[in-house]
């Protein structure tokens, strides 16, 4: 199946849903609402409410980032790990109260702040998941585990295999590939293809977390294009960018690679 533009998401920071919701529905996408924790606590039902219905009018259902500062489901800290299993269960029944069908959660994972604790680090990481896995499935939401310092696909896909639930999958986020991946897109792309549920999609130059527009840094997109031709069906895809003008651009880059890439697609 080729890479299709129609299943596009824009990430939209919780508090600027005001400011920013309405030029996200303008170009014909749907919101990723970015929850930062604190901003959990207080959370106005009727709010939520409204925001869901504006998103629900254009047919379409919203994702939602859960907070990841400070964070970590497999953490060695007994504390750490229940404050982290507060904040996304808050985060998920947001999600909830949205109508969303899928939320991107950080595994808070890297081989630094963990030596050799890799094993110790995911039994505590699927204790955390398992109820928010049963709850996800209740909520008819997803949870989708975003790579950031990985620098290979096994610390994840272990996870998501461990968890063995259609509830429960991949994001593959091509900036934090490009920035900490010590393995080629290609395979990397392959070792998770069949949990894979969401993408997310900027650029950057190599050296920072830009977040620039698709196609404006030096990411090569294609290997990514060429395993998503091949599955039955496409993921999700979340544009983060960071402004309304870099947000219209990586929309437009993104079509003018597809039409490229799959010239007999969309072809007029």
């Amino acid at each position: 199946m080729p890479l299709s533009t129609d299943r596009l998401y824009a990430h939209l920071p919780w508090l600027r849903c005001n400011e920013f919701l309405p030029r996200i529905l303008d170009l014909g996408l749907a919101p990723e609402i970015a929850f930062k924790g604190p901003e959990l606590d207080d959370l106005p039902a009727e709010r939520l409410a409204t925001i869901a219905r504006l998103i629900a009018v254009t047919g379409q259902r919203p994702t939602v980032h859960a907070p990841f500062f400070d964070l970590s489901p497999g953490a060695m800290e007994p504390m750490v790990r229940q404050i982290t299993l507060q904040r996304l269960t808050q985060a998920l029944q947001a999600a909830g109260h949205l109508g969303a069908h899928l939320m991107v959660v950080h595994p808070g994972y890297d081989r630094w702040r963990y030596p050799n604790l890799a094993v110790a680090w995911a039994d505590h990481a699927a204790a955390t998941f398992a109820p928010l896995v049963a709850m996800a499935e209740q909520l008819d939401c997803r949870l989708a585990l975003e790579n950031i310092y990985e620098e290979k696909t096994e610390t994840l896909t272990a996870l998501v295999s461990r968890m063995d639930s259609p509830w429960f999958g991949h994001c593959f986020d091509i900036g934090h590939w490009r920035l900490f991946a010590r393995e080629p897109q290609d395979r990397w792309l392959v070792d998770i293809a069949p949990r894979l549920l969401h993408l997310h999609l900027h650029d950057n130059h190599g050296q920072n977390d830009d977040h620039l527009p698709v196609g404006e840094g030096v990411i090569d997109f294609t290997p990514l294009f060429r395993v998503l031709a091949g599955m039955p069906v496409v993921p999700s895809i979340t544009l983060e960018a960071h402004n309304p003008e870099e947000l219209r651009r990586s929309h437009a880059n993104l079509k003018n690679l597809c039409a490229k890439e799959f010239p007999d697609e969309h072809r007029s």
